[in-house]
């Protein structure tokens, strides 16, 4: 484990190579699950300020479950998360090319209709953040779906760490970050010069 400021990070975040590789699951974590994703109570009421922005973006059945339940649950652990359709798909999804998964939100903002990126926990993902009582703890989600990533990130060298920088950044800021990369860096030429 490592430890930064009120964070305790999996040495995951080091060890294991990651790069999304979209041509190869189509965003499948957004389509399949048990649950919404992780939402603050600041993030649940953006989404739905910014609701009419992306509702064309939003498939029919999707716009059904919001207008019946709303955006977002207290899931069975008692997280608030993003409302869910059929039970699995997270019903801000959208689709692409060749059936590619898309965040609403993130495809609207990438075309400047917002300034809303997407819910931080889907910014971080396969990262997952649990709050205890004196810190943070960062861990690294593994599911079969990501092992593309896993193999890309590898091919290409790429960390996880170094893949999540935008999201990390975003959501514990520069210099908590520029001190995961020092330590990530120590780690390395300390345990993992061979590997």
């Amino acid at each position: 484990m490592l430890q930064i400021k009120d964070t305790i990070v999996s040495l995951d975040i080091v060890e294991k190579f990651f790069l999304c590789d979209l041509d190869a699951c189509l965003g499948e974590c957004c389509i399949d699950g048990d649950a919404g994703a992780p939402i603050t109570k600041e993030e649940y009421n953006k989404i739905k300020e910014l609701l009419p922005q992306v509702w064309n973006d939003l498939l029919p059945r999707a716009q059904e479950e919001i207008k019946e339940n709303g955006v977002g649950y207290i899931d069975e652990e008692g997280d608030l998360v993003t409302q869910i359709v059929d039970g699995k798909n997270c019903v801000f999804s959208c689709y692409g090319k060749g059936g590619m998964c898309l965040c609403a939100f993130e495809k609207a903002y990438k075309e400047g209709r917002i300034d809303f990126y997407k819910p931080i926990s889907c910014h971080l993902y396969p990262l997952r953040l649990k709050r205890y009582p004196d810190f943070i703890a960062i861990s690294y989600h593994r599911w079969k779906i990501c092992k593309a990533a896993e193999v890309l990130g590898r091919a290409k060298g790429v960390r996880l760490y170094q893949f999540l920088r935008e999201p990390l950044i975003r959501r514990f800021g520069e210099q908590w970050y520029a001190e995961l990369v020092t330590a990530c860096e120590l780690y390395i030429n300390e345990y993992l010069k061979d590997s």
